[in-house]
């Protein structure tokens, strides 16, 4: 059995790289926001462990610790100057941690009063040498020059229109999350996809490349044309591309038990780690 079709598996080191691609991804989504934000938000992204601690703007999904525990454990004096940050802007501080993180680190933030809110799960894939189906029904196109409004208006039209239906720790209004896919589409090696059917956008998502992975994410479909293999088509599509570009890994962040999980595993992912979230309010 060859690696590519063998049962993938994740250890620490595969962890770190799928961490440190999200940290960029985040930190990044964070500074191209302040570039074209407003100025009386004071935005920041610290270093921290290996990981950053980000802050966005009010409200925003970006404001989080994320890519702890795999160079080092914070001190204490690290902690609290991450604490002091948050509490200068009013905000809670929320540590995404990989449950292959350092394990010290979890017991550190429960001493320090931190919460379990909920988690997410990291599955993934190896996309070489395998081939990805196209569909009859749906026609997916990557537009990474034109229709950028056409993209952003689908997939926030979507995500304004969960499917899942499962509770959440976090809703956040629509401006917010159009400013948040906005910022992140313009990070690094990042590419939009479009899926259409009988000519209308039904769906939309990105594909991020680095250091040979394949970071999907922000797939969405409009709620009239759900059911109809939008969200297929666009891994699909992805997964070829991410094989083209010779990367070894393709990864999907999901909620457990989500049918964005369902949908991936159905493709071939595998569960590779679980993130904690965990959250400190404001004193």
């Amino acid at each position: 059995m060859s690696e590519d079709t063998a049962t993938l598996f994740c250890d620490t080191g595969m962890a770190a790289r799928i961490e440190r691609m999200e940290t960029d991804a985040i930190s990044g989504g964070v500074s191209t926001g302040l570039r074209r934000g407003k100025a009386e938000f004071t935005g920041f992204a610290h270093e921290i462990a290996g990981g950053a601690a980000c802050f966005a703007g009010p409200g925003s999904p970006l404001n989080k610790v994320v890519g702890v525990g795999f160079a080092g454990v914070p001190t204490v004096a690290q902690w609290e100057a991450v604490e002091q940050a948050y509490t200068e802007v009013g905000a809670p501080v929320q540590v995404e941690l990989a449950h292959l993180a350092d394990p010290r680190i979890g017991a550190d933030l429960t001493a320090r009063g931190y919460r379990l809110a909920s988690f997410e799960n990291v599955l993934g894939l190896r996309p070489r040498g395998r081939a990805w189906p196209t569909s009859r029904s749906v026609e997916v196109r990557r537009d990474d020059e034109n229709g950028f409004d056409t993209w952003l208006d689908t997939v926030v039209g979507g995500f304004a229109h969960p499917d899942d239906g499962l509770p959440t720790h976090e809703e956040f209004p629509r401006d917010i999350l159009a400013a948040v896919i906005r910022d992140l589409a313009a990070t690094g090696d990042t590419h939009r996809y479009l899926a259409y059917r009988d000519g209308i956008p039904a769906g939309g998502a990105s594909l991020r490349m680095s250091d040979g992975i394949a970071a999907l994410a922000g797939a969405a479909t409009l709620p009239e044309h759900r059911r109809q293999g939008v969200q297929t088509a666009l891994l699909s599509t992805r997964l070829g591309a991410a094989a083209a570009a010779d990367c070894d890994l393709a990864v999907v962040t999901t909620e457990p038990g989500s049918k964005s999980q369902k949908n991936s595993q159905a493709q071939g992912f595998a569960l590779l780690y679980t993130r904690a979230v965990l959250v400190k309010d404001p004193a």
